[in-house]
């Protein structure tokens, strides 16, 4: 199956803020969605206490970096998405918890060139899935990493596979009862449906060990539930 182009990702998203603008019923495919967003955040806290600027890749409506301003006040915010309208929508919703600047940028977080060359922390939510092969995700790592001040951190919340074949189909099955019980069949089909056409993630430990191959100093694992992942690498 062809996956999805990048239009089509933008034009997905851009039809639905309504739903990611509310943590308790838009990220219910999303196991364990509000734990992660707590982990990430509070571990980026501990790490850079005194962090003034983020990045937040792939920032939907914004959840991430309100998140991270109720941990650390007046962060200066540079918020990264396909979508004008998820945009829009995360630019109000963060100016109204911060004194300091937030800047939006539209477009694809690999052909983006920054004006703000580091960051003291960097969060990717529910994102980094849509790379394809490993020379994107390479690429991309490398420049979160040029992009980090020395100390900084990368937070990533997403969607992860299993380096072992039987184990990777046994989580999945795990997660489409998960989907089931939600929704019935129909939920179930109509969610592994889109990921099989949108998404192609990676498991946890290929992205730890990219990290370290890159030149993160640590990696941490925050949480992880079935197919979904909480962890970040330290520069």
């Amino acid at each position: 199956m062809n996956k999805s182009t990048v239009k089509e990702i933008k034009e997905r998203f851009d039809n639905d803020v309504e739903r990611f603008s509310n943590l308790d019923i838009g990220q219910v495919a999303t196991i364990d969605a509000q734990i992660s967003l707590e982990l990430i955040t509070e571990a980026s806290r501990r790490i850079k206490p005194d962090s003034q600027y983020i990045l937040d890749v792939g920032c939907g409506a914004g959840n991430y970096s309100l998140k991270m301003l109720s941990k650390i006040a007046n962060l200066h915010c540079t918020l990264v998405d396909l979508s004008k309208p998820m945009l829009d929508r995360a630019r109000e919703r963060v100016s109204a918890k911060t004194n300091n600047s937030v800047e939006i940028i539209q477009g694809d977080i690999r052909q983006i060139d920054f004006k703000r060359k580091k960051f003291d922390i960097i969060l990717a939510g529910a994102v980094l899935h849509h790379l394809r092969d490993d020379m994107d995700w390479e690429t991309t790592f490398k420049k979160f990493y040029g992009l980090l001040n020395t100390g900084g951190c990368l937070m990533i919340s997403d969607l992860v596979t299993q380096e072992t074949a039987e184990i990777n189909e046994y989580t999945w099955k795990r997660y489409g009862d998960y989907l089931e019980g939600i929704g019935g069949k129909s939920y179930r089909k109509k969610v592994l449906d889109y990921i099989e056409k949108e998404d192609s993630p990676r498991s946890m430990t290929y992205q730890l060990e990219l990290m370290k191959k890159i030149g993160f100093r640590k990696t941490e694992i925050l949480h992880k539930n079935m197919c979904f992942g909480a962890f970040g690498g330290i520069k």
